[in-house]
């Protein structure tokens, strides 16, 4: 029996499974049974079960780094070895470790600095400037400045060239939720600035809770210290002799109806961010393969990734303890269910199958990043890669698969998913592009990496990110039948002669973009 609380089938979907079962001559059942069990293992249970372990409150919500992630790991090894695996990690072992370390901003020796015509305006970490997010330099950033304002437009920023310059952000803070913004501030990024400094529009409340969070202790990778664009923000009441020297109107910037760029060379911006190290620890990846059966293409790797990390504990409530079932205990299973289910079909693939379950997701990619920084295979001998998070709500009979159109991976999904109507799933493009869920998981690291990619997902929900993300609602018979479809498809990758092939434009964009 399925456990579980599952979404209410669309009418479509009942007419079309109980056409198919008609059809067929055969009982629902049987069919069903038969469509999401290609080799024997993919059973509602049997996801119910390793849902219950990996989501169960012992795991401790899995955060990154844990003693509940680490148990987590442990889990997926063990079932790895018990399909028949070969050890993928480092060493021999299942596991790839990767260092993180616990460090805190500086606020005493941390500053922003404005300097026009000989006259400096220092602002303190300590009342009037935050970090937002971006990297910390290894030493002192400055360059002239470079206004940004109004109405943030992707398409018109990425025109830009702020090599050497310092962006200096006018905004809206009360619309950083448009995904619009959301774009636009990416967009900023990726014009390569020395840094950028947002002037904030946060209430005074809201600005001191920054302030606040900041000096929290933080757990970074080694590889983020000095790598990324630093991204502060200021109080916008401590530059008031700025606005008077340069003539900027801020309130004026931040509502235009359109996108407001300035070249203010006269203005130079320094930002200077301090951090001290306070622990150094690691997390784990773990990664088990199935040999091909092709003398020559078992050299050539599928990958199968999902992230086995999630929010940990959250204090202060009744229920503390964020078990993220959807998030991603569901692609956590679903890599196990596909391990066994080729590890136990008749004949293995021709290219060898790599399954990874990776940490640090939720705190920025961190383990599929170092994993592609630091393969335990050629990352050039990786064909694909299929990446699984959040599979077990929403719609019964539908999955988005992002990244369709960037690779002749989406020909290959759209035929494979047309030859099983009897699975009751489609899967659909991209829904939301504006929300860049593109960039957001696991895959993303693969794809800059050179990988052809696909991202299956179910959108979020009002669960998402909660404590409430519970095992009660998964629907686990709709992840018997995703997940068999996602059989389906890494076997014919495997077994076709010919690698999957990136489309000029997006390869242009995303790897050599990257």
């Amino acid at each position: 029996m399925t456990r579980e609380t599952p979404v209410k089938p669309t009418l479509f979907r009942c007419l079309a499974v109980a056409a198919l079962a008609s059809a067929a001559g055969s009982p629902l059942t049987a069919q069903m049974a038969a469509a999401t069990n290609p080799t024997g293992v993919i059973t509602p249970d049997a996801i119910y079960q390793h849902l219950s372990v990996i989501a169960h409150d012992s795991m401790m919500g899995r955060d990154t780094p844990s003693p509940g992630l680490d148990m987590t790991a442990q889990y997926v090894a063990d079932q790895f070895a018990s399909f028949g695996l070969k050890p993928g990690g480092e060493k021999g072992t299942w596991f790839q470790r990767y260092p993180i370390y616990q460090m805190q901003l500086d606020v005493e020796n941390s500053h922003v600095g404005f300097m026009m015509d000989g006259t400096d305006t220092h602002l303190s970490f300590k009342t009037d400037a935050a970090r937002w997010f971006g990297g910390i330099p290894t030493e002192e950033v400055h360059g002239p400045v470079f206004v940004i304002g109004g109405m943030l437009d992707e398409e018109e920023i990425n025109k830009l060239d702020l090599e050497g310059k310092v962006a200096l952000l006018v905004i809206d803070f009360a619309k950083l939720r448009d995904g619009k913004f959301r774009q636009g501030l990416l967009a900023i990024r990726n014009t390569n600035p020395t840094a950028v400094v947002a002037v904030s529009s946060r209430s005074d409340t809201e600005f001191a809770g920054r302030l606040e969070r900041q000096s929290r202790p933080r757990t970074v990778l080694q590889a983020q210290a000095g790598g990324e664009t630093p991204i502060v923000e200021v109080r916008e009441a401590a530059l008031a002799d700025v606005a008077a020297a340069t003539g900027l109107d801020f309130e004026g910037i931040r509502t235009a109806d359109g996108l407001v760029t300035q070249d203010l060379a006269s203005l130079m911006i320094g930002v200077d961010l301090k951090q001290n190290m306070l622990e150094e620890s690691s997390a784990p990846n773990t990664i088990g393969i199935l040999e091909g059966s092709d003398p020559t293409l078992k050299n050539e790797y599928v990958v199968y990734s999902a992230h086995m990390d999630h929010l940990g504990i959250r204090s202060g409530q009744a229920d503390s303890i964020s078990n993220g079932a959807d998030d991603d205990a569901s692609g956590t299973v679903g890599v196990l269910m596909l391990a066994e289910a080729f590890a136990k079909a008749e004949t293995r693939p021709r290219r060898s199958i790599v399954f990874i379950t990776v940490s640090g997701e939720e705190q920025g990619l961190w383990g599929s990043a170092y994993f592609a920084d630091h393969p335990t295979v050629p990352v050039e001998d990786m064909v694909a890669n299929i990446n699984i998070d959040m599979i077990g709500r929403n719609w019964p009979d539908t999955i988005v698969a992002i990244g369709k159109e960037h690779s002749d991976l989406g020909e290959t999904l759209n035929r494979v998913n047309g030859d099983h109507p009897e699975l009751g799933m489609t899967a659909i493009d991209d829904i939301w592009p504006e929300e860049n869920f593109y960039g957001r998981s696991d895959h993303y690291n693969f794809a800059r990496k050179g990988v052809p990619i696909l991202f299956f997902f179910n959108g979020v929900h009002d669960d998402y990110h909660k404590v409430s993300d519970e095992i009660d609602k998964i629907d686990t018979e709709k992840m018997s039948r995703l997940i068999s479809l996602l059989y389906y498809l890494g076997k014919d990758i495997a077994d076709k002669p010919e690698r999957p092939q990136w489309n000029p434009e997006s390869h242009k964009k995303i790897v050599e973009g990257a």
